[in-house]
């Protein structure tokens, strides 16, 4: 039984199937699918019950599913420990991360800690989804905006300003908003669940939830902000997103008094990572570079 076994067994379970895990690990679903035989083989039981529609677990596979994570949990304690000892960080770290914020901001820093510790191996998911952290396997998540209630250890890393913005072209043809209430009369075009909620905005030192409509409405940062760009609207995002264009002149910052609250940036991880060594540093380090920035 070998360790990396474990480590795709444990992903095959809570990724559902083995297509999803093996592009989880980068690994190919044949390589998959034979770990998984030679992981059964050894123990002499079936652990996934497996047909054309879905793979299932067997009572056996979920007896087993408990010890596969303890042993891999144990396996990289004793790999941290033994680095620590040797004073470099080794093994394996998986983070997810926000898609348009690690693209412009955390890649290029994961690079330059990668350079600093080249013993350690990184898997990098870029998503705008969360991703369930002990479920799939995650040991870090980074998260913009207001957290949930779970069981996951937070460390706050920073603030991330928005701004309310508009092309030139938009502004000339449809006029500049002065006070919240203008925006019932603007194309505003909208992020996520912003459709429901409105935007929440500061005015006279108070939230005021400002209800928008447009044309447009997208989970992702970028097409918002290219079809501000051309002329469709107003938009609220990060400056992190609209920064450029705003230096270049593409779009203009409107209703500055009334700015929405600045979003947190926050690392997570779960609690069984808080004696990770890779943890302590990785989280220092962003702190030292992002702490300061506000976009």
């Amino acid at each position: 039984m070998l360790i990396e076994d474990l480590r795709i067994y444990v992903a095959v379970i809570h990724a559902g199937n083995f297509t999803a895990a093996a592009e989880q690990l980068m690994l190919s679903k044949q390589y998959v699918s034979r770990r998984m035989a030679a992981l059964e083989a050894s123990l002499g039981s079936q652990l996934l019950s497996r047909n054309t529609r879905k793979l299932s677990v067997t009572e056996a596979g979920m007896l087993f599913l408990p010890h596969a994570q303890r042993i891999l949990d144990d396996v990289r304690e004793a790999e941290q420990a033994m680095s620590t000892r040797r004073q470099e960080l080794h093994g394996t770290f998986r983070i997810s991360m926000p898609m348009s914020f690690g693209m412009s901001h955390l890649s290029p820093l994961i690079a330059q800690f990668l350079a600093q510790h080249p013993a350690l191996q990184f898997h990098i998911e870029l998503a705008d989804r969360y991703v369930d952290m002990i479920g799939e396997g995650f040991d870090m998540a980074i998260r913009i905006g207001a957290l949930a209630d779970s069981t996951l250890i937070a460390r706050r890393l920073g603030e991330q300003r928005r701004l309310i913005c508009a092309s030139p072209a938009y502004l000339a043809r449809a006029g500049e908003p002065d006070t919240p209430d203008d925006l019932a009369q603007h194309a505003c075009l909208r992020y996520g669940r912003e459709a429901l909620s409105g935007w929440e905005l500061q005015q006279s030192g108070k939230r005021r939830s400002v209800i928008v409509q447009g044309p447009m409405l997208s989970n992702n940062g970028e097409v918002l902000r290219d079809a501000a760009i051309a002329g469709l609207g107003l938009v609220l995002l990060p400056e992190f997103i609209v920064g450029p264009a705003l230096k270049r002149g593409e779009l203009v910052s409107v209703l500055e008094p009334f700015q929405p609250a600045p979003l947190c940036l926050n690392a997570v991880y779960p609690q069984h990572r808080q004696r990770s060594e890779v943890n302590r540093v990785l989280l220092n380090f962003l702190q030292e570079q992002l702490g300061n920035r506000a976009g």
